[in-house]
């Protein structure tokens, strides 16, 4: 049978991109390696059934509204509930909170240091202004920087219009973010451990690199580009049914509108003749036909597995192999009898144990665990992002239970090919000593513990490295570099091959930017065939 657009990979782009193309009138099909769809937005139940756990992926962040509003979503189930602000507990018996009342929160931070209370609301403006320059250029199709054809160099004029508001300040920050440590920006402007320690994680999450590496800053900043929830730059929450629900309801929209997916499909190569994609063949043999492929796959299996190197440009094949995509992160879901009772903050408080719970004292002690993973040692004192989505949704575990969901960094990112089972284990144990140094008893409310480390990220996953984001989140490898010089455009070498994964621009995040920008350039290149400009 054949198709209009075979897409490969259900995770939450690839089905954007199928709901897309569906409504525009396209014959779709998904093929998923595995049983379900989600990709790393996925809910499962390591537990049993009466518990849902998000297994990788676990906060929604900057997934558009537009988007939402397009596919329908909130008829098919989607609800995000708000996560609270960052909660961050001490060893000595202190915590650090960061309400989003400015008065409250500018009281918890001088408990610390009244320097950083008067700092933070000059900071919180900075990165708003910063974000409001860089998050709409992460929602486009980039021009091809460099490029003379007219055409690109209209797209490269459109990118300096859109950055005609920036100030000459502005510029000069922008600069500073995309080239400086989180550790260089942070202690500029802070000088409590407490604050630098929590600041500093979201410059490294997900990624290899400490504080102190370069590119950091802008990391930080990708991650507060958020507009999930009404809207607010910044903004994160929990969605209904764990990330399962969000993959389940894109899903259900993009069948509502006439696609097809099929699951344990495993696509085996790339079909190409004359330098055109024209379908897929699965592992069983089973040929698929179709004018036009979209993989939303790590690019490193989509041309290196997929496809013949001999059909790419060298250089462009060279680029993929240079593709870094390391990391040490260990996921850790709990499903636990009780809420976990903070020594520090011993009441139940849905802005504390419904927020983001951060295991980070200091800046150097997030450094320190950073260098030991990179020495090839498990870090002694793991720093973890923790959740409990359960205070929120009671339908993710047993009345009075709930779901305690870890993101933890580092081990050594070499785990990812050679795995130490036994080292991973101690790993995850001495991440539960520290929830247990800041919340006695934790220890004895654990019911269950699931540790995905970077081994079962890359074999289970497909995430080449074990890396959440397709590739790591530095400028080198963002926007116009990403993943490759002349292609962040979300076309390929192939003609009729487009990508639209993580690892493409407007990825690293459950954002469904890739996925809805692909069936922009795919219709827009099929418009131009029509009109007899070819698609390049």
């Amino acid at each position: 049978m054949a198709y209009d657009v075979v897409i490969i990979g259900a995770g939450h782009n690839g089905l954007t991109a199928a709901a897309y193309l569906a409504r525009a009138g396209r014959k779709v099909l998904v093929l998923e390696r595995r049983p379900v769809v989600g990709g790393a937005a996925i809910s499962e139940h390591p537990f049993g059934p009466d518990y849902t756990v998000t297994a990788l992926s676990y906060v929604v962040s900057w997934l558009d509204r537009a988007m939402v509003r397009d596919l329908r979503l909130e008829e098919h189930g989607y609800h995000v509930y708000p996560q609270g602000p960052y909660f961050a507990p001490r060893r000595d018996g202190r915590h650090l909170r960061l309400p989003d009342d400015p008065a409250a929160r500018h009281e918890e931070i001088a408990k610390f240091s009244r320097k950083d209370a008067d700092a933070y609301a000059e900071w919180d403006a900075w990165l708003g202004r910063l974000g409001r320059l860089v998050g709409p250029l992460l929602h486009e199709i980039p021009p091809k920087v460099g490029s003379k054809r007219p055409a690109d160099l209209l797209s490269q004029a459109g990118l300096l219009g859109r950055l005609r508001g920036a100030g000459v300040r502005d510029a000069f920050d922008l600069t500073r973010l995309f080239t400086a440590s989180v550790a260089d920006i942070v202690e500029d402007r802070f000088a409590s451990d407490a604050m630098r320690g929590v600041l500093s994680v979201s410059g490294v999450i997900g990624g290899w690199a400490g504080p102190r590496s370069a590119g950091t800053a802008y990391v930080m900043l990708h991650h507060h580009l958020g507009d999930a929830v009404d809207g607010q730059v910044g903004a994160w929450g929990f969605p209904r049914g764990g990330m399962g629900a969000v993959s389940g309801a894109i899903a259900a929209a993009a069948r509502g509108f006439g696609a097809e997916i099929r699951t344990d499909a495993e696509v085996a190569r790339i079909d190409t003749r004359d330098g055109r994609a024209v379908g897929v063949t699965l592992g069983d043999g089973t040929e698929i036909k179709a004018s036009t492929v979209v993989t939303t796959a790590h690019p490193q299996i989509s041309f290196l597995r997929l496809l013949d190197r001999a059909d790419l440009p060298g250089d462009f094949v060279r680029d993929i192999e240079a593709y870094r995509s390391r990391s040490g992160t260990v996921k850790i879901n709990y499903a636990v009898d009780r809420l976990p009772v903070f020594a520090s903050h011993p009441d139940f408080d849905p802005q504390v144990h419904g927020g983001t719970i951060v295991l980070s004292e200091s800046l150097d002690d997030v450094e320190g665990a950073f260098r030991e993973a990179a020495a090839g040692q498990p870090a002694t004192l793991p720093f973890a992002d923790v959740c409990i989505p359960s205070v929120f949704d009671p339908t993710l575990a047993p009345e009075g239970h709930h779901i305690v969901s870890a993101f933890t960094q580092w081990v050594p990112h070499t785990y990812a090919s050679t795995p130490d089972r036994a080292g991973l284990s101690a790993y995850a144990d001495r991440l539960t000593a520290r929830l247990e140094a800041v919340a006695p008893g934790f220890t004895a409310s654990v019911v269950g513990r699931q540790v995905i480390g970077p081994h079962e990220m890359q074999q289970e996953y497909a995430l080449p490295g074990g890396n959440i984001f397709h590739g790591e989140l530095v400028p080198g490898q963002m926007f116009h570099c990403r993943p490759a010089a002349g292609y962040a455009d979300l076309r390929t070498p192939v003609k009729g091959l487009y990508q639209a994964g993580s690892a493409t621009h407007g990825g690293g995040g459950v954002t469904g930017v890739p996925g809805r920008n692909v069936v922009r350039q795919i219709l827009r290149d099929q418009r131009r065939f029509r009109l007899g400009f070819g698609s390049r």
